[in-house]
């Protein structure tokens, strides 16, 4: 049954007339004549008795028109669904971040976004890289921002990889320890020092790509969480590799070492979204309030 037979028949009801019904609607009226009686041959009922002035609905005609204006008032709320995600009236998108993402780079991109349209419902998950692109692909996310360090770049025969920053890596080390006064450091300089890690292998770690490059640190304390990390090397335990984005972190009583060129490592970090899905405008412009973050995040202080 097409909709536009029930629209036709729900203004000659309400306005109780085919002549007005049909200026309404801007048909002619044999128009509208055609489609009542293609609608009463699809019903099989007569649904107007055609009166020398008007009409008036027969009994079918009173039984649908209730049925013919639920189906209409559903399929405009439809239409203003779909148009309110298109317009971002309404709709949702869910973030996943690493952890120093979530620290410097993507609580500016909610914030900002929420601003720009407040109807839209934002959520914010921390995790691994790896968990959130299972996230990812399980539909439990919209946007995963990841990190190429430790685990690799995301497969992007999966994933669409929306690339934000290439984010250099330091040296934290104690304000007493014999670097301190240094504004550059070699890893060759680091050999015998006692490195604090989130993993015993160093592969697992952001220590991953010096391994590669030949350079074998000494794993000796293993902390998860960057503020564990900085009170070991503040108190002297040892020296950790600090991506750039978690400097703004690191307590007064620590310092901070560039990595010679020659050595320097990156990790790039991308916003991931799930290749071969249409992307929602919301998801679209989240990552336009990415980057802009991404922008302001990178700026020197």
């Amino acid at each position: 049954m097409e909709t536009q037979l029930l629209e036709v028949f729900r203004t000659v009801a309400h306005l109780g007339s085919i002549t007005a019904a049909a200026r309404r609607l801007r048909f002619t009226q044999s128009a509208v004549s055609r489609q009542i009686a293609a609608l009463e041959a699809e019903v099989g009922a007569r649904l107007l008795d055609r009166l020398p002035r008007g009409i008036a609905l027969t009994e079918p005609g009173r039984a649908l028109l209730p049925h013919a204006e639920a189906v209409l008032d559903r399929l405009a709320a439809a239409r203003q669904a779909v148009g309110d995600l298109d317009r971002l009236a309404a709709g949702r998108v869910r973030v996943g971040a690493f952890a120093t993402a979530v620290a410097a780079l993507v609580p500016r991109a909610v914030t900002s976004f929420r601003a720009a349209f407040p109807a839209v419902e934002v959520s914010l998950v921390e995790g691994f890289s790896p968990a959130l692109l299972e996230r990812l692909a399980a539909g439990d996310a919209d946007v995963a921002v990841v990190s190429t360090a430790p685990a690799g770049l995301p497969d992007p025969g999966r994933f669409d990889l929306h690339h934000l920053l290439d984010e250099p890596m330091l040296v934290a080390v104690s304000r007493e320890h014999r670097l301190a006064g240094r504004r550059t450091v070699r890893l060759a300089e680091l050999a015998d020092e006692s490195f604090v890690a989130s993993s015993p292998r160093a592969a697992e770690t952001l220590l991953g790509g010096s391994a590669a490059a030949g350079f074998q640190p000494r794993i000796d304390i293993v902390v998860g969480e960057w503020t564990g990390k900085f009170g070991c090397v503040a108190a002297g335990l040892g020296v950790t590799l600090v991506p750039a984005l978690a400097a703004r972190m690191a307590p007064a009583d620590l310092v901070l070492l560039r990595l010679h060129p020659q050595d320097a490592s990156a990790r790039r970090i991308y916003a991931a979204t799930l290749a071969g899905r249409t992307r929602l405008p919301a998801v679209t412009n989240f990552l336009t309030h990415l980057d802009a973050a991404t922008t302001l995040a990178t700026q020197p202080q």
